[in-house]
């Protein structure tokens, strides 16, 4: 019986409550700013001319003109959102999942690929906070002339410099939020309007808001955006796995660390590696971060380091690539496999969402038709039908038409059913490239001719210049008891 008794262990139940570190005045450390050095190279070359070519993009397409309209408009108030030869309606919403799905996947893809290069390189929050950067060094100066600003006493010259570099961002945001509330309203009116006061009290207020994000997130914000408060940063690391082309640093051939003269040839049996110790992939980083520590998901994949890192090893004449864009396989001498599961999934995924995105996109008519019958003009009380002097039992239905081209139809309205109607209403209508309208038509019946009920009648609108362009909707008709 005493072999079989088990020891008891008292378990300490003691919890221990981990705080932030606070100042001497009571308030939780701030994060210290970042100050950025500008680097030159191959992926910052890239970066820049993504970049301007996309911003370029971004402003230039509400000015285009298609058909004498704006090319890109999507009015939320009419619900009818405009992209050159295409109308898309509330009705064509799947359109607008599958765009969404589509870019979900191509993420996804592109991340298991080659890491975060989307945050690096197309990201807004990253495009913004590198164009507000390139204000502030302009204005006040390299690296280490805007921490010796920041730490003078204020004077005329640092009030200058600091008021014009907040009016170049503050004009710059209100100009990209112009052209963002652009998209959403006609272009050219809006800046006329907003300039001279005469816009809508929502078009105002949306330019404003826009601007104040915008400021705040790419003058003072900025790598918060990408540390705490972008999901993207967080749910990365999912994606990952050893195959994924990230930048790291070589371990093996940097370390030992150390600085030493471009002369001294003999560094290796001093016990030291490549990295010189000069701290320009941290300066050059726009998070702040050494990557020599490792992945950190604070990366955004931008390459700065890299570019910093191969002109530190050109000019002490090392083979460059102690930082660069590669796998952890690679790292530890093993072979990167391209083509695995994960990748090749994401990629069917992505071309069968794609699939059905151009296939809805085909298929998808440029006519729409929806068929209410009408209770309100039936009669008193809301009846489903009325009995007219003559003795015709009569229905109303409202017919809501949408012309989804960008190209003025005549459209001709039919009715099918299994008994005898008449048709009281205009059965040929026009409307212009994008126009909606309520057409309102009654249908006959004669109780003489048949017997009461209730039957299916099949409403048809068809294009008269194309026949085989039609669509149609069933219905009710109630001719009583």
């Amino acid at each position: 019986m005493d072999q079989q008794k088990i020891d008891i262990k008292t378990i300490p139940v003691e919890v221990q409550i981990h705080r932030p570190d606070q100042t001497e005045t009571g308030r939780y450390a701030s994060r210290d700013r970042i100050y950025v050095r500008a680097v030159k190279g191959l992926h910052q070359s890239i970066r820049r001319n993504m970049g301007f070519v996309f911003m370029g993009l971004f402003m230039l397409l509400p000015w285009l003109k298609f058909n004498g309209q704006q090319a890109i408009l999507l009015n939320i108030a009419e619900q009818k959102f405009s992209i050159f030869a295409l109308t898309l309606w509330p009705q064509d919403f799947t359109l607008l999942a599958w765009i969404f799905i589509i870019a979900a996947y191509a993420l996804f893809f592109v991340t298991t690929f080659y890491g975060r290069v989307w945050c690096g390189y197309l990201c807004p929050q990253s495009v913004w906070t590198f164009i507000f950067m390139w204000f502030e060094e302009k204005i006040q100066g390299s690296r280490n002339q805007r921490i010796a600003l920041d730490k003078a006493p204020w004077s005329v010259s640092k009030f200058a410099k600091k008021a014009l570099t907040h009016f170049c961002w503050l004009g710059f945001a209100l100009l990209t939020s112009l052209i963002f509330v652009g998209y959403f309203t006609p272009v050219g009116p809006l800046f006329i309007n907003f300039f001279t006061m005469q816009a809508g009290f929502w078009a105002v207020l949306s330019v404003l808001v826009f601007t104040l994000c915008t400021y705040g997130n790419a003058g003072w914000m900025r790598e918060i955006m990408c540390t705490h408060i972008c999901p993207y940063a967080r749910f990365q690391s999912a994606m990952f796995d050893k195959d994924t082309f990230t930048v790291a640093y070589d371990e093996k051939r940097g370390e030992n660390r150390g600085p030493r003269s471009r002369k001294d040839t003999d560094y290796k049996a001093k016990g030291l590696g490549d990295c010189i110790d000069c701290n320009l992939c941290v300066h050059v980083c726009p998070t702040g971060i050494d990557i020599r520590n490792g992945l950190q998901y604070e990366c955004i994949n931008c390459g700065a380091c890299i570019d910093a890192c191969d002109d530190t090893m050109t000019k002490m004449g090392y083979p460059t690539g102690l930082i660069s864009y590669t796998t952890e396989h690679n790292l530890k001498g093993q072979k990167t496999r391209i083509f695995r599961g994960k990748l090749v999934g994401y990629f069917l995924i992505l071309v069968l969402v794609c699939a059905a995105f151009v296939t809805n996109l085909v298929l998808r008519k440029p006519l729409e038709l929806d068929v209410l019958l009408d209770r309100g003009g039936a009669g008193a009380g809301g009846s489903l039908y009325r009995e007219t002097a003559s003795g015709m039992i009569e229905n109303t239905y409202r017919l809501a038409v949408i012309n989804k081209s960008q190209q003025a139809k005549t459209l001709v309205l039919t009715v099918e059913s299994d008994q005898p109607l008449q048709w009281i209403g205009p059965t040929e209508i026009t409307l212009v490239g994008g126009e909606s309208r309520d057409v309102p038509i009654s249908l006959s019946f004669n109780p003489n001719e048949a017997e009461r009920g209730r039957f299916i009648v099949r409403f048809s609108m068809t294009d008269q210049a194309n026949p085989s362009l039609s669509v149609s909707q069933e219905s009710t008709f109630f001719a009583g008891r």
